[in-house]
């Protein structure tokens, strides 16, 4: 494939990504005591969302460990609740309309 080629392909691709996923993101990754509440800090979503805590087993996504709704921008200090301490590490998950719009893993210290 030629550069041009390349960079029209990369262009493409940027131009279909989703708009929410542009401007939906969790601030910096950090350590997590292992409590029954994940503490998220600044969660920013493009429309009203939820966040979604899951049990990270073995690298990937496993059991649903809470939820927590979000409106459209800046949510400040977002905390969800697990309801039993998180024994590894977490992936926070926040949904706009449905669709995944960011990911991130959140670790654990035990």
């Amino acid at each position: 494939m030629s550069i041009k080629a390349f960079a029209i392909a990369a262009v493409t691709l940027a131009a279909t990504a989703s708009v929410a996923s542009a401007n939906s993101y969790f601030e910096l990754p950090r350590a997590q005591a292992a409590t029954s509440t994940v503490e998220l800090g600044i969660v920013r979503a493009e429309a009203d969302g939820i966040v979604e805590i899951y049990d990270r087993a073995a690298g990937k996504q496993g059991a649903l460990l809470g939820t927590q709704a979000v409106r459209a921008g800046a949510n400040t200090d977002v905390r969800v609740n697990t309801g039993v301490p998180a024994r590894r590490d977490v992936i926070a998950v926040l949904k706009v309309g449905g669709e995944v719009v960011a990911t991130e893993t959140y670790r654990i210290d035990r």
